[in-house]
Order: C-alpha cells, then sequence, then structure tokens
C-alpha cells in the first residue's frame, strides 16, 4: 500500500509545482470595431524615452489592439498638453475625436483642431497628422493661423511638433491681426454666456462647452473663413 501512497503523493506534488496554465479569450468581435479595453474620464501622464512628456485628458479612451493595424481612438475628444524636458508646456491641442496607430506612432486629429505654441501662436483646422518618428505636424486641409502680427490662411502645412517652425504649402490671406478684433470680441461675448448657463445644462454637454471656452478667440473667425474658402474651391 506504501507505494500507491507514495505515487498518489508524487502525483500530487506534480499538479502542485507544475506552472499555472494561461488561457486567452480572443476577441469575440472585429478587432478594427470592438475595443479590447474602454477607459473613461482619463486624465493621464504620458512619457517618451524616459521623460513625462504629455498630458492626455479625454471622456473616453478606446484601444483596439486586436486590430491589423493596433490604434487607440478618443471618439469624443481630446486635450493634449505637451512638455519640454524640463517639464515648462511646450504646445496644447484639442480635437473633437482623435485615433493614435501605435506601431506607427501616428496621431491623426479630427474635427475642430485647435494648436497653440508657446508663442502663442493659435493653429485651426479640420484635420492634422502629427509623426512622431519624423516630429512633424501636417495637413493637407484649409488651416487658419492666428499670430500677434498677423492672420494667415491657406491649405496645406508642415511643421516641427512644437509648431514653431512652419510653412504654409498653399497661402490664400495675409490678414493684419487688427481685422480679427470685432470678431474676437464676440467670440468673447458667446464664450462669458455660455460659462454663465453652463450650470443648467447636462453633464456631457458641460464637458463639450468648458473645452470650446479654452480655445482661442479665432475658432468662430476660423469657422468662417474656412466656409468661404469651401465655397470658392466648389466654384473653381
Amino acid at each position: 500500500m506504501l507505494p500507491a501512497v507514495a505515487a498518489l503523493l508524487a502525483a500530487t506534488l506534480h499538479v502542485a509545482c507544475s506552472p499555472e496554465r494561461k488561457h486567452y479569450v480572443p476577441n469575440a468581435g472585429d478587432g478594427n470595431t470592438t475595443p479590447t479595453m474602454a477607459t473613461t474620464n482619463v486624465s493621464t501622464l504620458i512619457s517618451d524615452s524616459g521623460y513625462t512628456r504629455y498630458h492626455l485628458v479625454s471622456p473616453l479612451w478606446q484601444m483596439f489592439e486586436d486590430a491589423e493595424e493596433p490604434f487607440w481612438k478618443f471618439p469624443l475628444g481630446m486635450e493634449l498638453e505637451q512638455y519640454d524636458l524640463q517639464m515648462n508646456p511646450a504646445a496644447t491641442v484639442v480635437c473633437d475625436s482623435a485615433i493614435y496607430y501605435s506601431r506607427k506612432r501616428l496621431w491623426q486629429l479630427d474635427g475642430n483642431v485647435v494648436m497653440v505654441n508657446t508663442q502663442a501662436d493659435s493653429f485651426l483646422t479640420q484635420q492634422v497628422f502629427w509623426d512622431q518618428n519624423s516630429r512633424k505636424i501636417y495637413t493637407d486641409s484649409f488651416i487658419h493661423i492666428v499670430r500677434t502680427d498677423r492672420i494667415i490662411e491657406g491649405y496645406g502645412m508642415v511643421s516641427d511638433q512644437n509648431m514653431i517652425y512652419y510653412t504654409v504649402n498653399r497661402p490664400t490671406a495675409i490678414l493684419p491681426a487688427e481685422r480679427g478684433k470685432k470678431n474676437n470680441a464676440e467670440e468673447a461675448t458667446k464664450t462669458d454666456s455660455i460659462a454663465t448657463d453652463s450650470a443648467q445644462t447636462p453633464a456631457k454637454s458641460r464637458q463639450v462647452r468648458s473645452r470650446e471656452r479654452r480655445r482661442p478667440d479665432g475658432l468662430i473667425m476660423y469657422k468662417e473663413a474656412a466656409s468661404q474658402h469651401d465655397k470658392i474651391e466648389q466654384q473653381r
């Protein structure tokens, strides 16, 4: 009987010491449409090359790691603040939606995209790509640039990722900054009224309006100019 007990004990020890089996449950849906993870009310710091470089805020962050080209998605908008190596703010970006292709290290920003650099220059457009490998920001869309001394409009732009050195590919207008003062005052009045009645709106609306208040005053000017340029392009 002792040999039988010894055999049973050996079998028990073998089972106890064997490595734990891990089971992977595949994504039941399409990897391009079903997220592998979703997080709400995100506020996180992102490092790059060992340094904290970005602060990301978004109502919804979805990760699609099972997609053929893995990507992150921010369908409800995103705010991104970039820091230099001394943790000083270098640039800020706000958009209505965003996609980040993790393998390519490529951002696609869509909607009302507003970018502001350290010189307080504002860049407003409908779509922007940010290649972190080449450290370039570029767009083929209509762009409205508000500087302290002038307003520049055109189609397409290439810039360094800090938006200090940039080239507008097809400039269509260079205007004195004074021309936009009236529009800026009107926009400031609108944002003040938004701040006053935001307490009476649903939570989701307050988030969107809060983001609108942080955008530069040239947003309304940009929308009007973009609409006008689109009409001109259609007539051509």
